[in-house]
């Protein structure tokens, strides 16, 4: 619990600054910060629990399966409250809606037992309440540049993580937020070899083209390196932990082959991104799909999905960083 409770005083700490200079940038009243701040607090030290083993072995020690779902669909409830308290912009049934799915995905595997087809349709599940973009409509929007709806995104992911992991039972994939040297060295070899065959296969297809972000050079590795952090914690994390750690495993011993897992779940993927920024998008289907391949690859390399989330968090950088 020691290292969870420093990593928990590290992530308040550059929330706190990078809510000073993002608020400062955006010309957001100081005051409104302060009153937001706590409930991204919370939610922050929610989403850092379960990348830590001695926190997840606690919180499975609190009652029964049913217990410990109660408590995870409440906790969705408190950052959303106190946002929005905070601003006036409280709203019982958007708070209702919001306990409601977070109700769903914490009592799947209280209600349903384990099978291919219970774990199917929790992703999918999961799948369809990220991609419909409901956290939209039930947080407030609290000023232009502000969108409050990161709230209910972070809630998702790390309520379906806690979900597998400490209710229905699944801890082999090496689960975390740090990568070690070997992820670190296993994810950029693949997004070494990713990069060839993905600018060909672009290249091919006309989309997208290189169109880098216009801003003076250290402004422009600052941008680098924050894009990089919020995709590897946020969106790969995500993403590799259901994809790759959960999905391609599950397919590839129902099959009794990891290479039809790999195949099987990184086509999945690819169809994920078909309503990506147009629709249909069969470009990014595409491309999505042969990164799936690297990143299962990188995965399959490590036994660690953050081998994966190196090499996704990479190519997403880079796509947003030089590519439109």
């Amino acid at each position: 619990m020691r290292q969870f409770l420093i990593a928990l005083v590290v992530v308040w700490t550059a929330a706190g600054i990078a809510a000073y200079f993002y608020s400062t940038q955006q010309n957001i009243a100081p005051a409104l910060v302060v009153g937001l701040l706590p409930a991204f607090l919370v939610e922050l030290a929610l989403y850092v629990m379960p990348g830590f083993q001695p926190a997840r072995k606690y919180f499975e020690r609190l009652g029964t399966k049913a217990t410990r779902a109660g408590l995870l669909t409440a906790s969705a409830a408190i950052p959303y409250t106190i946002a929005t308290l905070s601003i006036g912009a409280f709203h019982f049934p958007s708070l209702l809606l919001l306990v409601v799915l977070a109700g769903v995905a914490s009592f799947w595997y209280v209600v349903l037992k384990r099978s291919p087809a219970a774990d199917l349709f929790f992703l999918l599940m999961m799948l369809a309440v990220y991609m419909s973009k409901v956290f939209a409509s039930i947080y407030p929007k609290a000023a232009p540049h502000l969108p409050l709806e990161i709230l209910g995104h972070l809630m998702w992911i790390r309520v379906g993580i806690m979900a597998i992991l400490c209710i229905r039972g699944f801890e082999n994939i090496k689960f975390g937020f740090v990568p070690s040297r070997a992820d670190w060295r296993i994810g950029v070899q693949h997004y070494l070899f990713f990069l060839p065959i993905a600018f060909i296969t672009a290249y091919a297809m006309g989309s997208p083209r290189l169109h880098p972000i216009a801003v003076v050079w250290w402004k422009f590795a600052g941008l680098v390196a924050v894009t990089f952090l919020g995709m590897l914690w946020v969106v790969a994390l995500g993403e590799e932990f259901f994809f790759r750690g959960f999905l391609q495993p599950l397919i590839g011993k129902a099959f009794h082959s990891e290479w039809v897992g790999l195949v099987v779940a990184s086509a999945m993927f690819g169809f994920v991104h078909l309503p990506f920024r147009t629709f249909p998008n069969w470009s990014m289907v595409v491309l999505a799909s042969i990164l799936g391949v690297f990143c299962g690859l990188a995965f399959l390399r490590a036994r660690s999905i953050r081998a994966a989330m190196v090499t996704h968090a990479l190519v997403a950088t880079t796509f947003r960083m030089f590519f439109t």
